[in-house]
């Protein structure tokens, strides 16, 4: 008796099984991405001169999102899917964060904390006041910044050449120390002063519940929460992005894309791994 041969195995859709799998692997690779850029760290590029001495324009920076807490400013977008901020704690003063601006909440800043809830802040003839109390300002070396298409002197006082004839930028720079807490010192960081300016002298601030006060270290030279004006007045807590952690690239923006050994020269290699 003879036997009836088999069917034949179809050959598997090899195509459409490579395809599936690519496509699995890319919302794989979103879904982590989504979860990294929101709840763990996220890169941040520096726009402006309004954290001098410490930034400059053409700093990459890693910016961690747990400190502080998690809203929908976390998330990419701003997208709503977090209520108000869980795991909510408050900056401590002199931390450097990246938040949304106020009123329209779309946009990226930087800058450095000053008052919490409660505080009471003013400036006096250029020195910071918290709570009746002035900030210690030590005068310190000049700072000086080679001038680079990223970089440009903000007053013309400040125009300078070196001892090798190269142009430099040369601001007045002074050392503030806030105050801690009653256990130790606050921090200190680096601050530029451009002489007598208006922005020497303010009202006093009353920071309200559920805001931070936020101020940009070239003093003379940054919109914060001391205008509404070309500033952007208090700043609430939910609206915090993360913190400043550590620069991980510079350029000074001599760069040409198209040319890769001038991403070598461009680079500012110093300012690579410096933490905050």
């Amino acid at each position: 008796m003879s036997e009836t041969p088999a069917a034949p195995i179809p050959a598997p859709a090899k195509h459409k099984s490579e395809t599936r799998d690519f496509a699995e692997f890319l919302v794989k690779l979103a879904i982590f991405v989504f979860i990294l850029r929101s709840f763990i760290f996220a890169p941040f590029s520096i726009p402006s001169e309004s954290m001098l001495p410490r930034l400059f324009v053409g700093d990459y920076l890693i910016v961690t999102k747990w400190n502080y807490g998690y809203s929908k400013h976390s998330l990419p977008w701003s997208m709503p899917l977090i209520p108000g901020r869980v795991f909510a704690k408050l900056p401590e003063r002199g931390d450097v964060i990246v938040f949304k601006s106020p009123p329209a909440n779309d946009t990226d800043l930087i800058k450095r904390v000053i008052g919490l809830p409660g505080d009471f802040i003013q400036m006096r003839d250029g020195q910071l006041f918290i709570n009746g109390a002035g900030v210690p300002k030590v005068r310190v070396a000049d700072f000086v910044q080679p001038v680079s298409p990223n970089t440009h002197c903000l007053t013309p006082a400040a125009n300078d050449r070196s001892f090798d004839g190269k142009p430099i930028c040369r601001y007045m720079q002074f050392r503030e120390t806030l105050p801690g807490s009653p256990a130790g010192q606050g921090k200190s960081y680096n601050v530029l002063d451009f002489g007598v300016t208006p922005q020497d002298n303010t009202q006093v601030y009353t920071v309200p519940e559920g805001m931070i006060f936020m101020m940009g270290d070239d003093r003379d030279d940054s919109g914060d929460s001391r205008f509404e004006a070309g500033g952007f007045g208090f700043v609430p807590i939910e609206n915090i992005v993360g913190k400043a952690q550590f620069s991980v690239f510079s350029t000074d923006g001599s760069a040409n894309w198209i040319l890769p050994w001038t991403w070598v020269s461009a680079a500012r290699w110093r300012r690579i791994g410096e933490g905050f």
